[in-house]
């Protein structure tokens, strides 16, 4: 090996080299703990659809587990939303992001159906 070859750290920016990783970290959670909590209220007051999220999978949306935004919606419990993702083969305890294009589009249906039959009730 040559002596003269090193390795060379990667450079960073100057605001990360003076911000430990482990407070970036703090501060990254924390700006996607909010934009969630604001979503799920958002989902709860009726401004946004859930099949939409499923359909568009926003940032803060990506680590959410199904039976987390399923329930997000008013009168939506644990019960209600363990149904639904049975008849649909889909563990409530998935995440958002990993859904296939075929379960997203499923799911997204599936809902959008369920709300109809909500309103005519």
């Amino acid at each position: 090996m040559d002596a003269a070859v090193t390795i060379a750290p990667a450079p960073m920016s100057p605001s990360a080299a003076q911000t430990p990783q482990h407070m970036q970290a703090l501060a990254r959670a924390n700006r996607v703990r909010l934009a969630r909590a604001e979503l799920k209220r958002s989902i709860g007051r009726g401004e946004r659809e859930v099949a939409e999220v499923i359909r568009d999978v926003p940032w803060e949306a990506e680590s959410m587990t199904l039976a987390e935004l399923l329930t997000s919606q008013r009168r939506w419990g644990r019960t209600r939303a363990r149904k639904l993702l049975q008849t649909l083969a889909l563990s409530e305890n998935k995440r958002l992001a990993t859904l296939t294009p075929r379960q997203r589009a499923l799911l997204a249906s599936a809902l959008g159906v369920r709300s109809r039959d909500a309103l005519l009730v």
